[in-house]
């Protein structure tokens, strides 16, 4: 059936930026009686099968929602399980990423993580800007709703200090302020776990995005998923808001 999945793909249709909300790895440990770290561990295992896959696929952009400004909330020894998790997550996978042509970057506010996480994913930014193959970028302390107030009141000051005039904004020149603004809009954005909203995420961006949902959690989700996906992307028709 998989061999039918991949045989049934138009290579010359892969969605050139996928987004997802990595969600339900709490969940899949509870399930299994296990701490929720486990979770979080088992989902760093798929982000390594998605990476490879998505570059294999010749996939452009992939965006991964890793940390939300509000999930600052949840209990300490979790915050700080993820943080850990992220610099083990950058020391071992890094090579490999440049190794395979992959440009790692980051979207939100990596001033307020902690100094050790922000020192690695420095070093990995350095390390493989002039790749061109897949843009993988983590969301970390993103929240789409602060992304754009940032955005405002950056322009704010700009007008402020004489740099820019009224006539000058429109849609692009809003996007040039975002965080994103070196991505293109997700052609398709995913949430596993069988929840159904976006949480504060690329709220701007995701205007014409197409949505896909599963209840599959995040820990579970493979390669298989991510080809059921892309197939049924490109058995969709999008007309962003005209007709064809």
């Amino acid at each position: 059936m998989e061999k039918n999945i991949l045989n049934d793909i138009d290579k010359n249709n892969i969605p050139k930026h996928i987004a997802i909300i990595m969600d339900g790895n709490g969940r899949w440990a509870k399930k299994r009686f296990l701490p929720r770290t486990f979770g979080h561990k088992a989902g760093v295992e798929t982000i390594r099968e998605i990476v490879k896959e998505c570059s294999s696929l010749g996939v452009g952009y992939l965006t991964l929602y890793a940390f939300s400004t509000e999930n600052w909330k949840r209990p300490k020894d979790e915050v700080s399980a993820l943080m850990n998790l992220l610099v083990q997550y950058l020391k071992k996978e890094i090579k490999e990423l440049h190794e395979n042509n992959v440009i790692f970057n980051t979207i939100g506010d990596i001033s307020y993580l902690p100094s050790v996480a922000a020192e690695e994913i420095k070093k990995s930014k350095e390390l493989t800007k002039y790749n061109t193959g897949l843009t993988l970028t983590l969301a970390l302390n993103y929240g789409s709703r602060h992304d754009i107030k940032n955005a405002i009141v950056n322009i704010l000051e700009d007008y402020k200090n004489e740099k820019i005039e009224i006539d000058d904004v429109d849609e692009e020149f809003i996007r040039n302020y975002l965080s994103t603004k070196s991505l293109p809009d997700p052609d398709i954005l995913v949430r596993p776990s069988g929840e159904y909203r976006v949480s504060n995420f690329l709220l701007w961006e995701i205007a014409y995005s197409e949505f896909w949902f599963s209840d599959i959690y995040w820990p579970d989700f493979r390669k298989e998923n991510l080809h059921k996906l892309i197939l049924d992307y490109q058995n969709r028709e999008r007309r962003f808001g005209g007709l064809k």
